[in-house]
């Protein structure tokens, strides 16, 4: 059994994810020959540090994140930290050869990202990047079947994130409305899993269009520590200007010659959290929502030709969806992915093997958005670019 010490910075909703994800590890995956072990953690809000030692299990809490990095029993670091402290966060875990978990989108900018990837590539540590929407087994279920040919020749890709999570106008002014500390809004927060998605499964990009806008102009002021970006201010309270996009959208042409649009929106009414894809082949096509996350639409047919779609149902038929529940129709949520994510991130760090998704991944998602940034300055279209730093 190998024994891997965990440190994770950051203990609002994402480091609490992680942290129950790694305990259940070698529960879900028992033949996996893993175990995780949850050294230290840390969060500028003392009482929030302390309460996810009692609560999760930590040996040690600590407001002072550079504590984790010393720690000599910490192997494995998880960044659920605000997208401002990424690069510092990263620069000093690599100095001291720990392998890293980056919340996307990783860094406030497309430039940042590309700085903390060379920063671990050149420091030779592993990485992974919470792209975890691929772990969904019917997903997984998809691109097995597009890699199989099922589809045919992709034809079309249609991806969007719309979440509802900003559509308040007394919703607080938390971190991910304020360009210090987020970069970027729903372009960061969102649109990083829908373009993630769309070169998973599609491939890359090669030109886009874009556009974004900001719809709610300020907020209410938070509280320090308390409460989420899902918490509501007052009509009374103080305000402030939200200073980054709620919305963003593009046109894509993607090297396989596909064609596409993404969408994302963070103040959108109507979808409570519509993660999907729709994709069209000459053969066959392929709709997935993660609202309805363990239901597949798909539709085969010979030449395609055929009577409609099927409506797939999870199972244990699907990858890794037994480990959780065997049973047809037995459905997965949200955590169950990160469980598979952080197993995969384990598995890396145990063969001293990098996998995907790593900061490489990131990287390809930021050119995709420092083309959508041109764009919205240029009102063009904008082709991918390398930003790989030497």
């Amino acid at each position: 059994m190998t024994e891997l010490g965990i440190g994770v910075i950051g203990m609002g909703w994402m480091g609490q994810v992680h942290a129950r994800s790694y305990s259940l590890v070698r529960q879900r995956f028992p033949d996996c020959g893993l175990s995780a072990r949850l050294v230290i953690c840390s969060d500028n809000v003392a009482q929030r540090a302390e309460r996810a030692r009692d609560l999760l299990g930590f040996e040690a809490a600590t407001t002072r994140w550079r504590d984790v990095i010393e720690h000599p029993a910490v192997q494995v670091l998880s960044i659920a930290a605000p997208n401002n402290l990424h690069l510092e966060i990263v620069e000093a875990a690599a100095a001291a050869g720990l392998h890293i978990f980056c919340e996307k989108p990783v860094g406030r900018t497309p430039q940042e990202t590309a700085q903390i990837e060379a920063i671990a590539r050149n420091a030779g540590i592993l990485s992974f990047v919470g792209f975890n929407y691929r772990w969904a087994p019917l997903v997984l279920h998809a691109k097995r079947l597009i890699s199989d040919g099922a589809l045919g020749e992709i034809t079309q890709y249609r991806g969007r994130f719309f979440s509802m999570y900003g559509s308040d106008p007394l919703g607080l002014l938390s971190w991910r409305f304020d360009r210090e500390f987020a970069g970027y809004g729903a372009l960061g927060d969102i649109m990083a899993h829908a373009t993630d998605m769309a070169l998973y499964l599609c491939g890359p990009v090669k030109r886009l269009v874009s556009n974004a806008h900001t719809f709610i102009a300020e907020r209410p002021l938070p509280i320090p520590g308390v409460g989420t970006h899902y918490s509501r201010g007052a009509p009374e309270d103080p305000k402030a200007a939200v200073s980054n996009e709620d919305y963003v959208g593009a046109l894509l042409e993607f090297e396989n010659g596909a064609r596409g649009t993404l969408e994302a929106s963070r103040s959108i009414v109507g979808p409570k959290n519509q993660m999907a894809f729709e994709i069209n082949g000459a053969k066959g096509a392929i709709n997935w929502d993660f609202e309805r996350m363990n239901e597949l639409q798909l539709y085969l047919g010979e030449d395609g030709r055929g009577d409609g779609f099927t409506r797939l149902v999870a199972g244990d038929r699907y990858p890794w969806h037994g480990n959780f529940n065997p049973g047809e129709g037995s459905g997965l949520g949200y955590e169950d992915m990160k469980v598979i994510e952080a197993w995969q991130f384990l598995r890396a760090v145990a063969d001293g093997r990098q996998r995907a998704p790593g900061l490489a991944d990131a990287l390809a998602v930021a050119e995709a958005h420092q083309a959508m940034i041109r764009s919205w300055n240029s009102g063009a279209w904008e082709a991918i670019t390398s930003m790989r730093l030497d």
